[in-house]
């Protein structure tokens, strides 16, 4: 009788036991894919190695790639896949690369994805595992904010996500409904946001890089119980022209929102971004009073060189500790914080170190405020917005604050408290500090027990990192390293001041290759401009429309002093030619040391003359419910009149005499002179505005709106520009340029 050959897994099972060596069992093989648009995986795969160039449907309920079952690995080792061309404006990427549809215990790792406005998009996975994927280089919109001033068009809004409304800003990550699993070791640079969580739970988010971004490194929404970990989340950042202004418009390096709850913040680099953290309760919280992002440990995080807040946690109660917070204008922002606990944080070279207003039963104890200007502030407002629902159904005075065991050292104002109740400041040691408290209309003020030292202490080396002796009920609340090391990454940009953050029309400048950037206003003449980047030599190639340069050759490091061709008008441009370390373009393309790389700066403004009128209007004068008064309006003397370079205002509260606040009209004319080609005339306003050229309506944006864009083509030659443009009420923003024609 014949018998059939034993298996060879099970021939070297026997063969191994007759040796006494041990069994190692080896996986199969994954069965080999090829990536094509509409793919669906429904079992474990390896992606063929290679390029795939694949365009994504431009839907966001489609996506190239989909990922559908449970217990499936994807292997993207050696494969990469790409949405447009390397150097395509990053605000022309769209679609989903690949989307995972529910499933249990699914796995991609080892991806190389970009391109598109989405590179994964995972919804109702449970056990999802998201492991050394590179997913840089993904959508983000182009920024309207000048070196001079910024603009309204660039604040960023999270305030609504229920409807899944944060999927307008793209995003290297999109989790949505997800439960449980590991993100690590993913990198997601150089695009809007890295990774964006929405009513996703149980999460290790451990080991990543979200950094250089130009809206957030990691948000939350509704998403709870998640350990954020060991992640370089360092210069997520829009808003910022070091020595012009320091907003950040709302980019965060870490943002949770509208009731997160109960997530471990530990051992973050979260340096020189909008925020360094962000907390705000959310809309429901704001209506109802109720809920909040409550109960979040963040501990042992780096939130440094925010140009608003190292940390802001708003009508919350969370814990802080071991955290340090420095050369921002908030170490910690607080607003409506109540029952926080913020212990053993070094603060240092902020504006302010701790500020908190309208907070209860708050608890500032064990830490260092190094020559922040005002240490503590602690504050009531007399009055509080009255379309809050907050303070309708809350407590919101502020009271019950305690102020212990802190060293405040070379501080102007130690403790500065403004209608508060129950301040009890115990055991602080006060080192060269101006005033150790600024009190007014604060009653039940206890102090005791606190020790005051003349001359300013030495800043411990151990200030950077953070690592004050915590009291052992705060040092208890330390996490578990997870295999890390028990402190904040570090790099050498991490280290840096404020100055190191750049942001172009495309977000934040990573460093990794050489730019030209002005060291002050770009309307200077002559125009210093610095030569940034990794070290190497640098020549000029190119210029033009410029009638002296100050240095032909040098090095990353100088500045360069130009001066332009005389004239009313700006049309210059200047290339250089670095060579030196290995580079990496905004968009990522990868130059080996010794490959050259061009780099330059340009400056295109047409000589403008503008004969500005300024008229007041009223409800009779209406300029869209009264068009006929509005223009009999326009036609009479005006209120003012200006003669400016250029149309480019934008404010709060005016900053030009002769202005009213609102219920203000202009009218206004320019001659241009243009040589042949296409141009593009591009308006920005708040409120409205209408354009002509030559007396004819170009641009047409006449019903009230925030800031807006409107554009319109416009040919060489001469031509009268006029505009009409009116201000109701709240911010004003009017800007024309227009835009020199692509040079080949």
């Amino acid at each position: 009788m014949a018998h059939a050959r034993p298996p060879a897994a099970l021939l070297a099972l026997l063969a191994a036991a007759a040796t006494g060596r041990p069994v190692i069992a080896q996986e199969p093989p994954l069965p080999e894919v090829e990536l094509r648009p509409g793919l669906v995986i429904t079992t474990s795969v390896r992606v063929r190695p290679g390029t795939y160039r694949l365009a994504a449907p431009a839907s966001l309920d489609s996506a190239l790639i989909v990922v559908r079952g449970d217990d499936i690995t994807v292997d993207f080792a050696g494969a990469r896949l790409e949405g447009m061309p390397a150097e395509s404006p990053p605000d022309t990427a769209v679609g989903v690369a690949l989307r995972i549809d529910g499933g249990r215990t699914v796995r991609i790792e080892n991806a190389h994805i970009r391109g598109y406005r989405f590179a994964i998009v995972a919804r109702g996975t449970h056990g999802l595992a998201l492991v050394d994927n590179d997913l840089s280089y993904t959508w983000k919109p182009r920024l309207f904010s000048l070196v001079e001033h910024e603009s309204l068009l660039d604040w960023l809004s999270y305030h609504h996500n229920d409807d899944g409304e944060w999927l307008r800003f793209g995003a290297a990550i999109y989790l949505d409904g997800v439960r449980g699993g590991t993100i690590a070791g993913n990198r997601a640079v150089q695009g809007m946001n890295g990774l964006l969580a929405t009513r996703s739970d149980s999460l290790r988010i451990v080991g990543n890089e979200f950094a250089f971004n130009s809206g957030l490194g990691i948000g939350l929404y509704r998403s709870s119980d998640n350990s954020i970990m060991h992640n370089r989340l360092d210069y997520n950042v829009r808003g910022y022209s070091h020595g012009f202004y320091r907003r950040g418009q709302d980019s965060a390096a870490l943002l949770l929102y509208e009731q997160s709850q109960r997530n471990v913040i530990a051992y973050n680099s979260a340096t020189h971004s909008g925020d360094g953290l962000f907390i705000w309760a959310g809309q429901t919280t704001m209506d109802s009073g109720t809920g909040g992002v409550n109960d979040n440990l963040v501990f042992g995080n780096d939130f440094s060189y925010a140009p608003t807040n190292g940390m802001e946690a708003t009508f919350s109660r969370n814990t802080f500790v071991a955290n340090r917070s420095v050369g921002s204008t908030y170490g910690l922002w607080g607003g409506y914080s109540y029952e926080s606990r913020i212990v053993g944080n070094c603060f240092g070279g902020n504006r302010f170190g701790i500020a908190v207003e309208h907070g209860q039963d708050n608890l500032i104890a064990h830490n260092r405020f190094d020559g922040d200007s005002t240490a503590v502030q602690l504050w009531a407002n007399p009055s509080e917005p009255t379309d809050w629902g907050y303070p309708q159904h809350r407590d919101t005075r502020s009271r019950a604050h305690r102020v212990e065991h802190n060293v405040f050292n070379g501080n102007r104002v130690g403790i500065r408290g403004t209608r508060t109740r129950g301040l009890r400041v115990a055991a602080n040691t006060f080192a060269g500090v101006d005033s150790l408290t600024v009190l007014t209309d604060t009653a039940a003020y206890v102090a005791i027990d606190n020790v005051v030292e003349p001359a300013l202490l030495g800043v411990p080396a151990d200030v950077e990192p953070c690592q004050l002796s915590l009291p052992e009920d705060a040092a208890r609340l330390a996490p578990p390293p997870l295999g890390h090391s028990a402190e904040a990454p570090r790099s050498p940009l991490t280290g840096r001041d404020r100055a190191a953050m750049i942001v172009d029309a495309w977000g934040p400048y990573d460093w990794r290759s050489p730019k030209l950037w002005p060291v002050d206003s770009t309307r200077a003449v002559p125009l210093a401009l610095a030569v940034l980047g990794p070290p190497g030599t640098w020549r000029i190639v190119e210029r033009r429309g410029l009638a002296r340069v100050s240095a032909a050759t040098g090095t990353p490091g100088d500045t360069i002093m130009v001066t332009p061709e005389p004239g009313a008008a700006a049309d210059w441009s200047l290339t250089l030619e670095y060579r030196g370390a290995a580079t990496v373009s905004p968009r990522g393309v990868v130059r080996p040391a010794g490959e050259p790389y061009r780099f330059g700066y340009a400056r295109f403004e047409p000589a403008q003359a503008w004969t500005a009128r300024i008229h007041l209007w009223s409800d009779s004068t209406h300029p869209v419910d009264q068009p006929e008064a509005f223009a009999r309006l326009l036609g009479s003397a005006p209120h003012v009149t200006y003669e400016l370079p250029r149309l480019d205002w934008q404010w709060y509260r005016p900053t030009v005499e002769g202005l009213p606040r609102e219920r203000w009209a202009m009218h206004a004319t320019s001659e241009i002179e243009l040589a042949p080609g296409t141009y593009t005339l591009r308006t920005i306003s708040d409120d409205a505005i209408r354009v002509w050229v030559d007396d004819a309506l170009v641009i047409d944006h006449w019903e009230p709106h925030g800031s807006e864009i409107a554009s319109a083509s416009l040919k060489g030659g001469h031509h009268t520009l006029r505009v009409e443009y009116y201000q109701d009420g709240g911010w004003t923003e009017l800007r024309l340029e227009i835009l020199a024609p692509v040079r080949r």
